[in-house]
């Protein structure tokens, strides 16, 4: 929206003048519930405006001086500066209201508006659930939409108390970072916040289902709430989130060596979130799709408690101690994710002890993606406003960042590792904080100078690549051994340029074992690598096994190849790994091959077929199931694609069948057959399989896998209008609405398309999640020629949606809608034209030349994979 940025200049003027004490903020809520329609109905505004008024007090260190407080608002009605009245028409604009004539020492200001309940996930959200017509509210505040709910000095360094009122219909409840008071005449009136930054205070407003328990431990006694709306409360396996919540309760407590820092803890699963969850202190918002309606996988459960714990660590990383600016934010993001995982992989009573089995095959990938990108960036970035940062909660920030932070650990050691950490917090509890003051802890507590470490990793951009150079004699004896690092070249439009960096890594030798016929570790050898080339003396003299894996354990952040003859011996032993790390780490490096084009596509999917069979990490089964799908129908030759399809849906079709009944297994298979069936038998079986004519013994065709069955069945053609109204009538909920929304915009026909783009585009009146899925059935790859008119509709209108709209809903259409699907030279010469006529602004610059970059790696695939077939 224009008028909404703040730039870090002015952020850091500000924080020198001013010192926030408190904020007291009145929200009158009670007519939340009036007017409710369903979502796909909704105004833009999410159902109207209600009362805010905020009364902040803050410290000046100049009198007379000059600056501002942010607010996004339809209606400001007084201004009220230490106790002189200020015409809002004079001082409010452009999200701001001007202060002036500030008083030296202690300022009050009180700022009485109307403000818009939301349907885009940002600010205040208004949700009406279609299975009781109620209406559900949630806050989401970062990066900057605390403003659009209460006048805010809204940037993370200016931290100050926070003490909410709120008045709402009766029967309601009221959840905000203080524990929850008791209601009098329906105002719910909460004790102050410990001093906090602005977005992460939040509140949740409903007739919301709820469970309670505590968490005990040592004297200490935490509340624990857990809530979603009551048409999930059947779903809801609380026990489950307890059990994951206690056990990151208590691995932090002992690594972090600091109590949790607020008075309870409440889990909220909300609808319509755009991210997975967000840190609000003490009230953590989850997207209630965590709330499984249908059987899912166990690795669906394994990524719901990464979530959990990645964002209970967040109540120490980000809440406790804060980034100073945005251009930290992976202080916030990196450790929560690292830790989140090493939780997972090290707490005793853990379910998931392979969890960095799923870091490397799904997060390391999203990170490998990112950094080849031309917006690939520091992992410290540098963020000159909050347009800057809105586009950076990326593979970068998250993936490599965590990747980076395994890497310290094995570079300084784990005990001096969390002894840094623990000093860090006792020295900056609830203050904010630089990359330099935890790198201080760090080098106090490792003995190690990070100086050179942080300036190679966390301030360049890129990534290395690892290759083993080896040499044997006659009888397959090592005579040398030595690692060669690469810096390949930055993207084209990346900044910086190609670094070497020190890793510490682990190399894995593997043999195979004749009894069990598992490839199993033979040796380990851990070392340092830097520079160009990196002898390993200690591996001359051994005799040469089969498989020889770099970065074994994956310690570091580096591509890693294998040597010829590993990789010959991989590819036919692939599955036969008898740990789940070295095969995902096998897998992975596989796929980043396929995407660079070092390895056809065909090749690729027969890599996997020969080895998918004998995967046990359903979590690397579903990976491979995307990953074969997207190289099939973007990176394989055109001419080669229908035939490639035919045989990776002929696969899909017999693992269902042959899969153990009732399995993980079997059920991911059942999503694979479904997202590619084509021939008039296997659409033939999904009919079947969904009026009851034939089952597959163990598999229950349940809702969720209903619609997966339903929104293929309208892809192709089989399914129209009245089938998708008859499946949406048996499934009549919020969630059943998406997914009929998206079963629609999938319809082959050109109405069916114009029908979804006019209600993307040219109408602004879809809530956030329905649009999402909307855009999620509009773009059929199988429905190319369909969609080619819309590549010069996406370019004239892209800019002015991103204009007109808020980000998250702009950015929803700017990446969702791009031409993706269209690899052609075409494609780019027209984004490049774009992007030169257009002027867009940084970050819609940035996601679009993302986009761009994606077609370009397809075209340089489909060149390899055609090349391949003619050899």
């Amino acid at each position: 929206m224009p008028g909404t940025n703040l730039t870090r200049e002015e952020a850091q003027q500000r924080a020198k003048l001013l010192t926030v004490d408190s904020y007291e903020i009145d929200l009158d809520l009670s007519g939340a519930q009036g007017g409710g329609t369903s979502p796909a109905g909704d105004t833009e505004s999410g159902g109207g405006t209600y009362r805010s008024v905020t009364t902040v007090r803050f410290d000046v260190d100049e009198n007379g001086a000059e600056s501002f407080i942010d607010l996004v608002a339809p209606t400001v009605h007084e201004v009220i500066l230490n106790g002189d009245a200020l015409d809002p028409a004079e001082v409010f604009a452009d999200s701001r209201i001007a202060l002036a004539g500030l008083l030296e020492g202690r300022n009050v200001l009180r700022v009485v508006a109307d403000c818009a309940y939301t349907n885009s996930g940002e600010g205040l959200h208004r949700f009406v659930d279609p299975v009781d017509q109620q209406a559900y509210l949630y806050t989401q505040f970062e990066v900057p939409d605390a403003r659009r709910v209460f006048a805010s000095f809204e940037q993370p360094d200016l931290k100050a108390t926070f003490q909410f009122t709120v008045k709402a219909p009766t029967g309601w409840t009221v959840i905000s970072n203080s524990p929850s008071p008791e209601p009098k005449d329906d105002v719910w009136v909460f004790e102050p916040t410990p001093r906090i930054s602005s977005y992460i205070t939040a509140l949740i407003v409903g007739p919301y289902h709820s469970v309670h328990s505590v968490y005990e431990k040592d004297g200490q006694s935490v509340p624990l709430g857990i809530y979603c709306r009551p048409s999930l409360a059947e779903f809801l396996d609380s026990d489950a989130i307890f059990e994951v919540t206690r056990q990151g309760f208590e691995w932090f407590q002992e690594k972090f060596d600091y109590a949790y820092p607020f008075k309870k803890y409440d889990q909220l699963f909300v609808p319509e979130f755009n991210a997975g969850a967000m840190e609000n202190a003490g009230a953590v918002t989850i997207r209630d799709q965590y709330v499984f309606r249908s059987k899912v996988t166990d690795a669906a459960y394994e990524v719901r408690a990464e979530t959990i714990l990645h964002e209970l660590a967040h109540m120490w990383f980000g809440d406790l101690v804060t980034m100073e600016w945005w251009n930290d934010l992976w202080l916030n993001e990196s450790f929560a994710t690292y830790t989140s995982i090493a939780c997972q992989a090290y707490h005793p009573e853990s379910r998931w002890p392979h969890s960095w089995t799923t870091f490397a095959n799904s997060m390391k990938t999203w990170a490998y993606r990112q950094d080849q990108l031309p917006s690939t960036h520091p992992i410290m970035a540098e963020i000159g406003d909050l347009d800057d940062v809105l586009v950076n909660f990326d593979g970068i920030t998250y993936a490599k960042g965590a990747s980076v932070l395994k890497q310290l650990v094995a570079y300084v050691g784990t005990d001096e590792f969390f002894r840094g950490v623990q000093a860090y917090f006792k020295a900056h509890a609830y203050g904010n904080t630089r990359l330099s003051d935890l790198l201080g802890k760090l080098e106090e507590t490792s003995g190690r100078d990070l100086g050179t470490w942080s300036q190679k990793w966390l301030q360049t951009a890129g990534i290395n690549v690892l290759r083993p150079e080896i040499e044997t004699d006659a009888d397959g004896v090592i005579t040398s051994f030595a690692i060669r690092q690469e810096a390949p070249a930055l993207p084209a439009g990346a900044k910086g340029e190609p670094t070497l960096r020190p890793h510490r890594i682990a190399v894995g030798l593997y043999v195979l074992d004749e009894a069990s016929g598992k490839l199993v570790r033979d040796e380990r050898v851990e070392l340092d690598v830097d520079g160009e080339l990196t002898a390993v003396p200690q591996l001359a003299g051994k005799r040469r096994p089969p498989v020889i894996l770099l970065n074994d354990d994956d310690l570091s952040y580096a591509k890693v190849r294998l040597d010829e003859e590993s990789l010959a011996f991989v590819t036919e032993h692939l599955g036969d790994f008898e740990s789940s790390l070295p095969r995902a780490l096998c897998w992975a490096s596989a796929w980043d091959m396929t995407r660079d084009a070092e390895l056809a596509t065909r090749d690729y999917l027969s890599l996997v077929l020969s080895g998918i069979g004998k995967e046990s990490d359903i979590g690397v089964v579903q990976s491979l199931h995307r990953q074969v799908k997207l190289a099939i129908e973007l990176y394989a030759d055109p001419a080669a694609r229908e035939a490639l399809l035919t045989r990776w849906t002929d696969a899909t079709l017999a693992h269902l069948r042959t899969s153990e009944p009732g399995s993980d297994h079997q059920l991911a298979w059942s999503r694979a057959f479904a997202a590619t069936a084509r021939t008039p038998e296997q659409l033939d079986l999904l009919e079947s399989l969904l009026d009851g004519r034939e089952t597959i013994e163990g598999l229950a065709v349940d809702t969720e896998l209903r619609w997966a069955f339903v929104q293929r069945l309208a892809a192709v053609g089989r399914y129209d209008e009245a089938e998708i109204t008859a499946e949406y009538e048996r499934d009549n909920t919020a969630a059943g609405e998406r997914h009929a929304a998206t079963a629609r915009a999938a319809r082959p026909t050109e109405e069916a398309k114009a029908e979804a783009w006019t209600s993307v585009v040219e109408s602004d009146k879809l809530p956030n999640a329905v649009q999402e899925a909307v855009i999620g059935g509009f773009v059929q790859t199988g429905q190319r020629e369909l969609l080619a008119p819309y590549t010069d509709k996406f370019f004239t209108v892209v800019k002015d949606v991103w204009d007109s709209r808020s980000h998250e809903m702009a950015q929803q259409i700017a990446v969702g809608l791009y031409p993706s699907v269209q690899v052609s030279e075409e494609t780019l010469a027209k984004t490049d034209a774009w992007l030169t006529a257009a002027e867009p602004n940084a970050a819609l610059r940035r996601l679009i030349s993302e986009a761009r970059s994606g077609v370009e790696r397809a075209l340089k695939a489909q060149a390899a994979d055609a090349a391949a077939s003619a050899s």
